[in-house]
């Protein structure tokens, strides 16, 4: 018998990944059959990375099996037929990602969503929010967004912008999305923090090496402000969502000893019916996974 296998595709600010995965062993995230990565070029615009990425998703489809469903992932919001809050990579913003790869894969079923709410479908299928009706994704990496799950399933919103907690406004006045700007990720994102911590210390440093840093009065303010507005804002949001669980993942999950006890603590103080903190299955490659389980579903 042929053997029937899912392609994934993850469209990063600086990364494309993409994997294969059989599409009869519920397992099969942990063996994925093929993966490659490839660099987004600082010089590229959309068409340009489309073009890469779906060369090489044809290499990867090209052996022995029938390609079931794609699932992607992609920075930004997919609102309708365009890609939207895309401003990485020229050309992104406004892109009609569906009808592309719909028009790639021809009758091939194709799902796609946003990175964090991929992420969030990967740990519903495999990872922390097995099993969980009501629960909170939260993505700590260079942005800050989370995803939201009601009856186990991720909730996209009127316009697909579900759970776009940066646009955040933490406090009055604010200059805000109308004036291009994204408040609460301002304060708690990784970029942000890098942004910040390299011209408090006067060379660059990563937000995750902040962390590390010892002795340093300026920097500590500079954490401790962030996690504060970081523990506020999902407070908040529990007490709106009231949800069983929030599960956090993302490449700042490296300082989990520093933010997850200050995020529950805050959680406990501010939310009547506190939910569970726990870690996600999948830090790595999140959204990779997430486009799999997309994939997955749109066979189903």
């Amino acid at each position: 018998m042929s053997r029937r296998f899912v392609l994934g595709i993850d469209f990063g600010g600086t990364k494309v990944a993409l994997a294969t995965a059989s599409a009869d062993s519920v397992d099969s995230v942990d063996r994925p059959l093929r993966k490659t990565r490839l660099p987004t070029l600082g010089d590229e615009g959309a068409q340009q990375v489309l073009r890469r990425s779906l060369d090489a998703a044809r290499e990867l489809a090209d052996w022995p099996g029938t390609l079931q469903a794609v699932g992607v992932s992609t920075f930004g919001v997919v609102r309708g037929e365009t890609v939207q809050l895309a401003p990485t990579v020229p050309g992104w913003e406004g892109l009609e990602l569906p009808r592309l790869l719909r028009e790639e894969f021809g009758d091939t079923p194709v799902a796609i969503d946003n990175d964090v709410n991929a992420a969030a479908a990967a740990e519903l299928r495999w990872g922390a929010l097995q099993g969980v009706r009501t629960g909170l994704y939260l993505n700590l990496g260079t942005g800050l967004a989370a995803a939201l799950v009601v009856d186990g399933t991720v909730v996209p919103g009127a316009h697909g912008a579900a759970g776009e907690i940066g646009y955040l406004l933490s406090k009055p006045g604010d200059p805000a999305f109308a004036e291009g700007h994204a408040p609460l990720e301002e304060v708690v994102s990784g970029h942000a923090l890098a942004r910040q911590g390299s011209a408090l210390l006067g060379r660059t440093v990563s937000a995750a090496s902040l962390f590390e840093v010892d002795g340093d009065p300026a920097v500590r303010a500079l954490l401790d402000g962030a996690v504060e507005a970081l523990a506020m804002a999902v407070a908040n949001v529990c007490v709106v969502l009231d949800p069983e669980c929030v599960v956090i993942g993302g490449g700042l999950m490296g300082a989990s000893d520093q933010i997850l006890p200050r995020l529950a603590a805050e959680i406990r103080r501010a939310v009547p019916f506190p939910p569970d903190i726990t870690a996600a299955r999948f830090v790595d490659d999140a959204p990779l996974y997430g486009a799999l389980a997309l994939a997955l579903t749109a066979r189903d």
